[in-house]
């Protein structure tokens, strides 16, 4: 049986392939969810490389039953979970009058209710290994804009859902945090400049030149740079560390 085993959500690209490739130098295994199986097996093939097992699952977190696919699996694979990482979850970035209930709905049930759903049910696990949560949130979460009102209430609700089962965790030994990550530069952040630049007169180059100038920082973050700041939060060095919401987006959020 292994010694240490973490689960990561929204492996197949992004922040948690980044993350899932980087906790591969500290983990034994690592467990891998999302709903694109081809780009999961890229990561899986990424981790081994990277010195660690790893298991694939794809499916999709929308779905209630996923959790208990996702947890049971890893556990008749490995018999423990020591750390959870929720990356999955992508919000529409549509104005608040336009957005319908069914795109509301959509993000919340991936981003929120996944993470929530997946948490509770690694929870006896996780107390059972001592072990560490982070689910991750947005510094829209921080200055919500009309424009953005979707991703900004769901990623506060995932900041306050992170402190409650915190609070919950001290009791039980399980160590939860969020991370609030800034403008990191990913293959959905590329959609979204594609798609936002011919409605504003200018070009994707333009749009994404002008973006870290407008928002007051340096450049766009990199997804290596939150995986390395996930990996640090699940370690041992991170352990008295717990119901935090941990900003990271080159000084973007200007406010205390």
């Amino acid at each position: 049986m292994l010694n240490s085993v973490a689960i990561v959500t929204g492996a197949s690209q992004g922040i948690g392939r980044a993350t899932a490739i980087r906790l591969a130098h500290d983990f034994e295994a690592v467990v891998l969810a999302a709903r694109q199986e081809d780009e999961l097996k890229k990561t899986a093939a990424a981790v081994e490389s990277a010195g660690a097992e790893a298991l694939t699952f794809a499916l999709d977190l929308r779905q209630a039953c996923s959790a208990e696919v996702l947890v049971q699996g890893t556990l008749d694979r490995f018999g423990r979970i020591d750390a959870l990482l929720n990356i999955a979850g992508a919000v529409p970035q549509i104005d608040l009058f336009e957005m319908t209930d069914a795109q509301w709905e959509d993000g919340m049930s991936l981003k929120l209710h996944g993470a929530r759903r997946l948490t509770i049910r690694a929870w006896d696990a996780l107390k059972a290994s001592n072990g560490a949560v982070v689910l991750i949130s947005g510094s829209a979460a921080l200055d919500p804009r009309p424009g953005f009102a979707a991703v900004a209430a769901i990623n506060a609700a995932i900041i306050a859902l992170a402190k409650a089962l915190a609070e919950q965790g001290i009791q039980d030994r399980v160590q939860v945090n969020s991370v609030v990550p800034g403008a990191i530069m990913t293959g959905r952040r590329r959609s979204f400049l594609a798609h936002w630049a011919p409605g504003h007169g200018m070009s994707v180059e333009e749009a994404t030149k002008q973006f870290p100038e407008k928002a007051g920082i340096a450049r766009y973050g990199e997804p290596e740079e939150i995986a390395g700041l996930m990996a640090y939060l699940v370690s041992k060095e991170a352990r008295w560390l717990t119901g935090a919401s941990i900003r990271m987006d080159g000084g973007e959020i200007k406010g205390i």
